[in-house]
């Protein structure tokens, strides 16, 4: 078992381990009287996160650099053969991702190029299963899957208007105009992009696999540039060790990828190509060493990101389970790395997000039961101090409760006027975070993008889509700081005035959204900001790229829309829930002593109940924090702590 598979088997078992606690916490909360509404929702959203946890792994290259052979290598060894092709020129025409849902079959579905022409992005495409062309993937069979997959390297061939239409044929770029043929037609990728549904181990258990087709491609495919290369946790930059680094190859990690995150390596991939038996293995060893020093400083990496590698003879060396020839590729050093690197990388994020969200759980039934406690303590002192009393006293702590009664319902009439508040400043949140608005603003930018007949008007139209986004989501972030400071004043009030165990209420931030948005168009920059006059075939494949720019911002929206939504649900929950207990313990405190004459018996016999009570709280406290404890050590837990298991 290779190194990687061993850490995603142990990343797997880390995420069902959690999973686990989470369910024995939430058990306890309902068979502790302690769940609500609130808190079910907030379960769900953990462990819908945990199930859609996914790892995605980009492979970038140049044509004829290895690429289909590297991901075979590290991933489908096991097979016996290749399950990618793999052959001089090119193997990958479209970007395909390798994942599996298990609400599909095995399949691979292909999305025609012909919807380039249409202003919509692949990821709009995705939720439309009718545009997509779907292949049955038969995984029983080897030959089957490769054959399956030698659809995603198709091409047609179409008249240049019609793939400039596509903005696919750029009529000032010489080697676009010498692949026209005599009949003017160009050659053009059948598909538009693949999703190949696999079960396979890894794919299983959150991995997924992005192949690119080659360089150029970056620049005109949105998808590539915009959401599949930046969202990817990491990313292999494959270069060949006969070529080094080429004039495309430094624009392109330049430009899209150096940068964009954690996780960027370079694999100096086919350095069998160095293996000369006229030199001695010293005299390879410095070649190759001297290559890689050579990368990595006209990369601006360090070397520890550069793995030179030999896919070919590394995957040779594991189907034939020839250990030293497998060495001798040093493909295993790239498989370790990606493992201790990128694994822990991811689970931390992972990590910090849950821990966040387990402590405002945890502190708010935490509150809830010290509260109940809380409660039962002064009730037992109180029914201990009625010992001996007369009737006038009984009357008159009776007279007492029916005065917090009192004063608290005057509380509460205020937070009805703060629940009209509350209402008034969630409606306007959506006033500018809305759907709608933003429709609105993406169609008012299309219209002005279609009217301009200049470079600087196009420019200027999708400048202003960007600041109407992020001036929609300050307006938005400012009603929800001002939601938050409400709720605390309400928080601090109940308190002081009348002892509930409130601390300080869930916080909340869209600064996430206005990250999102910054970066999306500091990329959308990097692609059309440096030309000062844009040819038609720019200004077509800028129309694209606003398509997927679009698709994107209205995904962060959407996100920020059901972050508000679950937000709003639960902010007011912690001080509901205290109140309502209030409201009890009101009632029964009351009750008691209006049942509790001067007979001894009857008082004896309530204090005995409580002190009962009082002990099943603390029990409940000790079992609520034990699961608690073993929670947070599930999370915490390092994947070195399942190599045992694994």
């Amino acid at each position: 078992m290779s190194n990687l598979v061993q850490k995603f088997q142990e990343y797997s078992s880390w995420r069902n381990d959690v999973k686990l606690a989470l369910e024995r916490y939430r058990e306890c909360l309902s068979a502790g009287d302690l769940a609500d509404a609130a808190s079910d929702q907030r379960f769900l959203q953990t462990l819908a996160r945990l199930n859609e946890d996914k790892l995605s792994i980009a492979f970038v290259a140049e044509f004829s650099r290895g690429k289909s052979e590297l991901i075979n290598a590290i991933f489908f060894a096991d097979y016996g053969q290749r399950i990618l092709p793999t052959s001089a020129g090119r193997t990958t025409m479209c970007p395909t991702e390798l994942m599996y849902d298990e609400t599909f079959p095995p399949s691979i579905r292909l999305l025609p190029i012909e919807t380039r022409a249409e202003a919509q992005s692949t990821s709009d495409f995705k939720s439309q299963s009718q545009v997509w062309t779907v292949l049955p993937l038969d995984t029983s069979s080897a030959d089957g899957m490769l054959e399956a997959f030698k659809q995603v390297s198709l091409t047609k061939r179409v008249p240049m208007e019609e793939a400039a239409r596509y903005g696919l044929y750029d009529e000032t770029d010489l080697d676009m105009v010498l692949a026209v043929d005599e009949d003017g037609m160009v050659e053009v990728s059948q598909w538009r992009h693949a999703i190949v549904n696999f079960p396979h181990p890894l794919l299983q258990q959150g991995l997924v696999i992005i192949d690119t087709p080659g360089l150029n491609a970056i620049g005109t495919e949105p998808e590539l540039t915009l959401n599949l290369i930046p969202n990817a946790h990491a990313v292999l930059f494959i270069l060949a060790a006969d070529t080094g680094v080429t004039k495309s190859d430094i624009d392109i990690w330049r430009n899209h990828i150096g940068g964009t995150g954690a996780g960027r390596m370079v694999v100096l991939n086919k350095i069998d190509s160095m293996w000369d038996e006229l030199r001695s293995p010293a005299e390879v060893e410095q070649q190759i060493r001297k290559q890689h020093a050579s990368v990595a400083q006209t990369l601006d990496l360090p070397e520890r990101q550069v793995f030179p590698v030999s896919a070919q003879k590394g995957l040779v060396g594991k189907i034939n389970r020839d250990a030293p020839l497998l060495a001798k590729s040093r493909l295993p050093a790239l498989e370790s790395a990606l493992s201790s690197e990128l694994l822990p990388a991811k689970q931390d994020i992972i990590r910090t997000q849950l821990m966040a969200e387990v402590n405002e759980l945890t502190s708010a039934k935490q509150a809830l039961l010290s509260s109940r406690v809380r409660n039962v303590v002064e009730q037992l002192i109180e029914l201990k101090s009625l010992r001996g009393k007369n009737q006038t006293i009984l009357q008159h702590m009776m007279k007492r409760i029916d005065m917090e009664k009192t004063e608290f319902d005057g509380s509460l009439f205020k937070l009805q006027a703060t629940r009209s508040v509350f209402a008034r400043l969630s409606t306007e949140v959506f006033t500018h975070l809305g759907m709608g608005v933003l429709k609105d603003n993406i169609n008012k930018t299309r219209d002005a993008m279609e009217r301009s007949k200049f470079s600087s008007g196009l420019r200027q139209a999708v400048k202003e889509f960007f600041a109407e986004a992020l001036d929609n989501l300050e307006l938005s972030s400012t009603k929800t700081d001002e939601i938050g400071e409400m709720m605390s004043v309400m928080y601090r009030k109940f308190s002081t005035e009348h002892g509930l165990a409130l601390s300080t209420p869930m916080p909340f931030s869209l600064d996430k959204y206005t990250k999102e948005i910054v970066m999306i168009e500091q990329l959308y920059h990097k692609q059309f900001g440096a030309a000062t006059i844009l040819t038609t075939p720019q200004v077509v494949l800028m129309q694209k790229f606003f398509d997927s720019i679009a698709s994107r911002v209205k995904q962060s929206f959407l996100q920020a829309n059901r972050d508000v939504e679950a937000w709003l649900k639960v902010v007011m929950a912690p001080l509901e829930a205290q109140i309502g207990e209030h409201k009890v313990q009101l009632k029964r405190r009351k009750k008691s002593i209006e049942k509790i004459h001067l007979a001894t018996d009857s008082l004896e016999e309530k204090v005995l109940a409580f002190e009962q009570m009082q002990f099943e709280l603390d029990t409940q406290r000790a079992l609520l924090t034990r699961l608690e404890n073993e929670l947070k050590t599930a999370i915490m837990a390092q994947l070195d702590s399942y190599k045992a298991a694994a």
